[in-house]
């Protein structure tokens, strides 16, 4: 019986966009609100040996993908913020590995980002709740490193997904590990 090898870095697999539905929206919605508490539970009780182990080797801690996930998601709820409020707005990117070995994320426990994620998420959910449907499809950012520009329906379920896919990194691991 062949086994499957399951890829560490996409544990939820990759991002796969979907078309608009009101059912899809009030399900990505609810990952946006719900985030925050599904990666408390993830790292509840975890000792610092623990958060200092990397999620697969090569790749970040679960110190780090915590304090990544609030860096990604500051930048996602500004991104979304300039669409809702400009016409198709340039974003900037950002190296996120050297964003997760700055000196911040070396040394403010979780913590710190677990509650700014909360509150984050909060003002994220309330700003796109009431986001006309055809806002979705019609508003837009570019990136001028991608050459390529974005609707919000992508970036949603972009989000969405990224917080559930880091989650999994570590839910994973903890699998793996037995903890």
């Amino acid at each position: 019986m062949a086994t499957m090898t399951v890829d560490l870095r996409y544990p939820i697999g990759e991002y796969e966009p979907k078309p608009f539905s009101i059912e899809q929206k009030i399900e990505w919605l609810a990952d946006i609100k719900f985030l925050p508490v599904l990666l408390e539970n993830a790292v509840l009780n975890l000792d610092e040996q623990q958060l200092q182990t990397p999620y697969r080797d090569g790749g970040w801690t679960v110190h780090q993908l915590v304090h990544h996930i609030a860096d990604s998601h500051i930048n996602a709820y500004c991104r979304f913020k300039l669409a809702l409020t400009e016409e198709n707005p340039m974003i900037k990117s950002y190296d996120e590995k050297l964003w997760a070995e700055m000196h911040d994320v070396q040394k403010l426990p979780i913590n710190i980002s677990i509650t700014l994620l909360h509150a984050l998420h909060a003002r994220w959910h309330e700003a796109l709740k009431d986001v006309a449907d055809n806002d979705w499809n019609n508003r837009t950012v570019f990136r001028p490193d991608y050459k390529k520009t974005f609707r919000l329906w992508y970036l949603l379920g972009m989000y969405a997904w990224h917080g559930k896919h880091h989650v999994a990194h570590i839910t994973s691991l903890r699998e793996r590990m037995k903890w």
